[in-house]
């Protein structure tokens, strides 16, 4: 069953630093509250889940049929609704809000966003080829990416074939980050690392789809300062 997400904007980056002088890179993401706008039952459906309005928009910037979708559901319009698969409906209602407080027993979630776009690249900066001979008869094509086709059988490019194009602008997922700290006053939330895309772009939060049995740095801080104290004590 897919876990309840939440979307939020990318800030910038930072460092956080523990008491062993540490340093942390961490991404700041600004969450944004999640509004239930409706309960979706198996009997009606044949899947149980819920779905969730991010974003405040206009009335103005809506469509007939999304305006009176809003007013039934006697809700504010938003611009993006979701779908999450549930095992129940028991603990949600309609027109309840939620925020930060769904990673708070959570030590690792995965992220969905979209990359920098970067434009019509060529295949030695888009798939790391290392272009033509710089002499022996090459002239003008030395970036260019060679033969694509084969011979007369079966004389087509197949699908798939690394050539220059998009570079970029696509929807990358980055799993098992660590929640480093939550800013439930500020709704903002510190993940270790860095996160695809470009400041201010939607970002996609979630629990960790795996079962994660890393430590944390908090926890990997605690082994450390044990295993310093045993020495001392067989000292003694």
């Amino acid at each position: 069953m897919t876990e309840i997400a939440l979307i939020g904007k990318k800030i910038g980056m930072s460092r956080e630093f523990y008491k062993t002088g540490q340093s942390v890179p961490v991404t700041i993401i600004k969450m944004e509250k999640g509004r239930i706008i409706q309960l979706i039952n198996k009997e009606k459906r044949g899947y149980q889940a819920i779905q969730i309005g991010f974003e405040n928009i206009k009335n103005s910037k809506l469509n007939k049929a999304m305006k009176g979708y809003f007013s039934k559901r006697k809700t504010e319009a938003k611009k993006i609704l979701k779908e999450f698969k549930v095992k129940s409906l028991d603990n949600y209602k309609e027109g309840n809000e939620l925020g930060l407080e769904i990673f708070k027993d959570i030590k690792f979630v995965d992220v969905k966003s979209k990359t920098i776009g970067k434009g019509f690249a060529g295949v030695m900066k888009r798939h790391n080829f290392s272009g033509l001979r710089a002499s022996h008869g090459v002239s003008v094509s030395h970036r260019s990416h060679g033969s694509t086709g084969q011979r007369q059988d079966p004389g087509k490019v197949f699908k798939g074939k690394k050539m220059a194009g998009q570079m970029g602008n696509k929807l990358r997922t980055i799993q098992n980050l660590e929640i480093i700290k939550t800013d439930t006053e500020n709704n903002l939330l510190y993940l270790k690392g860095s996160i695809p895309g470009s400041k201010n772009s939607k970002i996609l939060v979630k629990k960790s789809a795996k079962n994660i049995q890393k430590l944390t740095i908090p926890e990997k801080i605690e082994v450390l300062e044990k295993q310093k104290k045993i020495p001392d004590k067989k000292k003694k």
